[in-house]
């Protein structure tokens, strides 16, 4: 009787698990010159050495089309905008069309006079343009001056649904807020995409940085592990100058990384190197990571109506 009942269970597992649904993807880690041109033909060298590698879906990094312009305010800049479809869509959806490949790429947009957005572009396989994501959480910090550039997103955390999956792609400083990350999953997002400019002021300590690049791999894990969710982060590499001089600057981290939806690093990049990353990842593993750590299951959506508050003040609270 037990040896019909574990042969019965079996079989239901056999047929319940999920099959196996690998995807081969790739993440391009470079510096930036001053030359547009340069940098786009650099990125599509890059694109198409990752597919000849095997990649289905290729990942770029923040604003790769020019030097990180945000360390200064100045409206000579928003010369570097083009619009949607615009030169760049049209050449990287050829390639993706010519290369059977899904490509994130990351844009300086220019919606309408006056006014811009960072947007993330991806293309399907056939070369259409899947969807955008115009990045919703805009910095304004020293050598980050992203709100003198960007008007926040208006699309919501919405995955783009493409012959792959469906992608939950953010940008750089979204990936510090989980709520960003868990509202692309609650959507069905099937990974989450952090294209990303980041890196150390000149003046930080040894020891400050490595706080600041240990928080960074630290937080994008943790929306991996909350979620259940495969996470794909490609940052730039280089030093580059301020306006100021070439004593000031950012010098933009690297480690570009692959983790699993337990936050297990698959793949990491060097800190100054140029270096397409390359993994497999097995989307189907979701499944099985969720029946193990059921927390959408557990979540408390009665409780949580605070989380729309900017801050909680205790005192009127307590008062009440």
């Amino acid at each position: 009787m037990i040896l019909e009942y574990n042969y019965t269970v079996a079989k239901i597992n056999k047929h319940l698990m999920p099959k196996d649904q690998t995807i081969n993807v790739a993440l391009v880690q470079h510096s930036c010159t001053s030359d547009i041109n340069t940098n786009l033909d650099a990125v599509q060298a890059s694109i198409s050495t990752a597919a000849s590698q095997g990649a289905e879906l290729i990942l770029l990094q923040e604003l790769h089309n020019s030097l990180y312009f945000c360390q200064t305010e100045d409206t000579q800049c928003f010369d570097l905008a083009e619009t949607i479809p615009g030169p760049s869509t049209d050449k990287l959806g050829a390639l993706a069309k010519d290369l059977k490949v899904v490509i994130v790429a990351s844009l300086f947009e220019r919606r309408a006079s006056g006014l811009y957005h960072n947007t993330a572009v991806v293309f399907d396989k056939d070369g259409s343009i899947a969807g955008t994501y115009r990045k919703m959480h805009i910095p304004d910090d020293p050598g980050f001056y992203e709100k003198f550039y960007f008007t926040p997103g208006d699309q919501g955390f919405t995955p783009i649904p493409t012959s792959i999956g469906k992608l939950g792609v953010l940008v750089c400083w979204d990936q510090w807020f989980p709520e960003a990350a868990r509202l692309m999953a609650l959507a069905g997002a099937d990974m989450l995409l952090y294209p990303t400019a980041i890196g150390w002021d000149m003046n930080d300590t040894k020891d400050e940085q490595q706080r600041q690049l240990d928080a960074w791999m630290t937080v994008q894990r943790s929306h991996a592990i909350a979620n259940g969710l495969p996470v794909l982060s490609c940052n730039r590499t280089g030093f580059e100058a301020a306006a100021e001089g070439a004593d000031s600057g950012i010098q933009f981290w690297g480690n570009s990384f692959i983790a699993g939806p337990q936050g297990e690093i698959l793949k990491q990049a060097s800190a100054n190197q140029n270096e397409i990353l390359t993994a497999t990842i097995d989307l189907a593993h979701t499944e099985s990571v969720r029946r193990i750590w059921p927390y959408l299951r557990d979540r408390r959506i009665d409780a949580y109506d605070e989380l729309v508050l900017r801050f909680r003040d205790h005192t009127e609270t307590n008062k009440k």
